[in-house]
């Protein structure tokens, strides 16, 4: 797609360029029911595997929190 953008900008002006983007971007947009179903178990996975992986660092981190404090306690900057 990105290509077609890069064409219709050298072959016209700015102004009819974004009407021609435009009729591209609706072109690409489908009202289709989707060819394969996901079902309830694999998106219930999908999103527990996203959740895990964006709370465990923040979990790792807050449990370690008291060993952070004494390290900075110990070791003072200067």
């Amino acid at each position: 797609m990105f290509h077609r953008v890069l064409r219709m900008m050298r072959n016209s002006s700015s102004l009819t360029c974004s009407k021609q983007i435009m009729k591209e971007t609706k072109r690409m947009i489908y009202s289709k029911p989707p060819r394969n179903r996901i079902g309830a178990a694999q998106s219930f996975f999908v999103m527990s595997v996203f959740a895990a992986a964006m709370l465990t660092p923040a979990a790792w981190i807050l449990h370690h929190l008291p060993e952070y404090r004494q390290r900075a306690q110990q070791n003072p900057r200067t």
